[in-house]
């Protein structure tokens, strides 16, 4: 079987874009991840999936409330994605954000946002797979972070196979 690091190491050569998945724990504070384990699943009826590690500040909220929000993070947001990729219990403060009409948090300025509603869970290994409905989505403008053999990355200016 592959290594956990060699399996790491292979999955860097992977682009994702990059989210932060938000929601709100059991006494109403707002909590959240950084998150590239994303993917649609369906269209009809519009249906996405998270993956969730046991370890993360975030997963108790997350495997007990059936509501939460994907921000699409747009370049500028790096320093957004650092600090919730961390375990610190204060990833909101100075970042602006306001409480959806379903009281998830949205994070201000994301590329794009859905709000979600989980209709199963699924234990894989060291994960949960959420998958949930999509209630609404909302686009923003502006280019994605793109995260990529372990550095964020930006969209090139130069399209593919053009000479600069």
């Amino acid at each position: 079987m592959v290594s956990p690091d060699e399996f790491r190491r292979v999955l860097s050569h992977f682009a994702t874009g990059v989210t932060i998945v938000t929601t709100r724990d059991t006494d109403g504070r707002p909590t959240g991840l950084t998150v590239s384990a994303f993917c649609s699943v369906s269209l009809d009826p519009p249906q996405v999936l998270v993956c969730v590690d046991h370890k993360s500040q975030s997963y108790p909220a997350l495997r007990d409330r059936d509501r939460f929000a994907v921000n699409f993070l747009g370049e500028r947001h790096e320093d957004v994605s650092r600090r919730f990729a961390t375990t610190r219990l204060d990833k909101f403060d100075g970042v602006p954000h306001k409480l959806s009409s379903h009281g998830v948090p949205l994070l201000e300025g994301a590329l794009a946002q859905l709000e979600c509603r989980t209709v199963s869970r699924h234990v894989e290994g060291d994960h949960t797979i959420l998958v949930a409905l999509v209630d609404e989505a909302r686009n923003g403008a502006g280019e994605p972070l793109l995260y990529f053999r372990g550095k964020y990355r930006r969209l090139a200016d130069t399209p593919s196979g053009a000479s600069s």
